[in-house]
């Protein structure tokens, strides 16, 4: 053992130096335990609200009620195909639903004695967002409307509707919105993806939870029953720009008297949807998290949906959609009309112009000029239908040639059939023949239809020998043989019209146009409403 004396306590002893690195270690200790402490805390917390989130989730997904997407008779609307990014439209369709089977919506909308009756739609608008998502248009079918309805089937109780032609907006009553959506189907051959319903209601809850939308009339209004027109919505507004929100918001988009007509009404609905957006596009909702929750509280109680988007997450995924579109490449329309040569009150598709709106759609050509030309010519590079050969010479083959040239407004062309059927003989189809049945057919585009994959070739040769484009060859299970269906688009001439694609911007006459940046809109007020 050493005699040595040892070094003194202090800060150069060894002691000190012991009692450095312990105080140096307790210290590391007690921070270990607080960042223990602290990350057990976040931990509860992120799970805690985390786990409130997830509730809140299912609670925002319990709200959402859904139904079938289409319950009519199957739907000759093809998917438009994908451009050369492999993106495709979108297609929504929005229905305003005049339900009163709720106190709420009794009060709302009056009348009583209408409750437990089936809703009418009387508002339908499609929403159309282009492949690319850089333009979207808003089309709007006045609901006096007399339209062919398909047959459809009430999926809740099993009722089936026969088809009829009536009012578009009796075809919510007639199963549900998947009938309506297989109305418009049938009448613009547009596929629509989904579809969506909103009540009285739910109207005014949205327009809360947004916190009111700017609209202008350019008289005072007030939409109120007069000696010549019972009824009315209640607004009454100065002249002006003013913001419309809660019962307001809804009196705008249900008048009709005030406006005019239904057409006008449609054009206010524009108006205020436009003005609604550019409201949405310039609020930070997202940083608000309470105006946040009622947004999301309002739309999932609002709205019905089809079943395929009845989630709050594809909701939500269509809603920024949308918002990503900027305001000067969304056009809203009316689809271009006539009067109803049977009902002076309702209206009649403008078949030309009408159906040039519905082309665009299923073209996915820009309702506006403010963004690059359209992809049509990729679509048609996609579609194009690859050329088959013939099974037999033309004489040997035998064509039945359909009438189907007459609409809701014209009478069938006499012995169009026949004419064409001799224009076929004519180049070579010896067979050919007129329908003589006496079933009647209505048909808007020209068709040329085969039953099976051996006669695709033989189709393609007839529709070549008329000029028909090969776009409208189509294998259909409803024929035995090469059938020529002569439509509304071809009745008078014996070679089909040469068909114009539409250009970017270059909406049809009639269709009451209105840019989603065009802030300066105001209605006009019907005289007998000026007060």
């Amino acid at each position: 053992m050493s005699l040595a004396p040892q070094a003194p306590d202090g800060p150069g002893g060894h002691d000190g130096g012991r009692r450095k690195v312990r105080s140096k270690t307790d210290r590391q200790r007690r921070r270990r335990r607080a960042l223990r402490w602290s990350a057990t805390v976040l931990a509860v917390v992120i799970l805690g609200t985390a786990g409130a989130g997830y509730l809140y989730y299912e609670h925002l997904n319990g709200n959402i009620r859904k139904g079938e997407r289409s319950n009519g008779d199957d739907s000759k609307a093809h998917r438009t195909p994908a451009n050369a990014a492999g993106q495709t439209p979108l297609n929504i369709l929005l229905i305003g639903s005049d339900s009163r089977n709720s106190d709420e919506n009794v009060k709302l909308g009056g009348a009583k004695y209408d409750r437990g009756s089936p809703p009418l739609g009387d508002v339908q608008m499609l929403i159309h967002l282009s492949a690319d998502r850089k333009s979207a248009a808003m089309v709007s079918i006045p609901r006096d409307t007399r339209v062919d309805i398909p047959q459809c089937k009430d999926s809740a109780s099993g009722k089936v509707y026969p088809a009829t032609n009536g009012i578009i907006n009796t075809s919510l009553a007639r199963g549900g919105a998947g009938c309506t959506l297989a109305t418009w189907e049938n009448l613009t051959g547009v596929y629509i993806d989904h579809w969506m319903t909103i009540d009285f209601a739910g109207v005014v809850k949205m327009a809360d939870a947004i916190g009111g939308v700017e609209v202008c009339v350019k008289q005072n209004v007030w939409d109120h029953s007069t000696p010549a027109q019972h009824g009315g919505s209640g607004l009454k507004m100065t002249a002006g720009r003013k913001k419309v929100q809660g019962v307001q918001a809804l009196q705008w988009l249900r008048t009709r008297h005030a406006w005019g007509s239904d057409v006008m009404r449609a054009r206010a609905q524009h108006m205020y949807l436009n003005s609604m957006l550019r409201t949405l596009k310039s609020q930070n909702v997202f940083t608000d998290t309470g105006r946040l929750m009622d947004l999301a509280e309002a739309a999932t109680k609002s709205l019905q949906v089809s079943e395929e988007i009845g989630t709050v997450k594809k909701l939500y995924d269509l809603g920024m959609e949308l918002k990503s579109v900027p305001s000067d490449r969304i056009t809203s329309v009316t689809m271009p009309n006539l009067q109803d040569p049977q009902n002076s009150e309702h209206v009649v598709p403008d078949k030309v112009n009408a159906d040039k709106m519905w082309q665009m759609l299923r073209d996915d050509v820009s309702f506006d000029k403010n963004g690059k030309e359209s992809g049509t010519k990729q679509v048609a590079s996609k579609s194009k239908t690859k050329a088959q050969t013939p099974s037999v010479a033309p004489g040997r083959l035998g064509v039945l040639v359909q009438n189907a040239t007459g609409t809701t407004t014209e009478a069938p062309v006499p012995n169009r059939a026949r004419a064409i059927a001799e224009a076929l003989g004519q180049q070579g189809y010896a067979q050919a023949t007129a329908d003589t049945s006496g079933v009647a057919k209505s048909a808007d585009a020209t068709v040329v239809q085969y039953p099976s994959a051996e006669l695709e070739g033989d189709a393609q040769a007839v529709a070549k020998a008329l000029g028909i484009p090969v776009s409208a060859v189509k294998k259909s299970t409803d024929v035995s043989g090469v059938t020529v269906v002569v439509g509304a688009d071809w009745r008078t001439g014996t070679a089909f019209p040469k068909q114009k694609a539409p250009k970017a911007g270059d909406v049809p006459v009639g269709s009451d146009a209105i840019n989603g940046s065009d802030s300066s809109q105001c209605m006009p007020v019907y005289k007998p409403y000026q007060w």
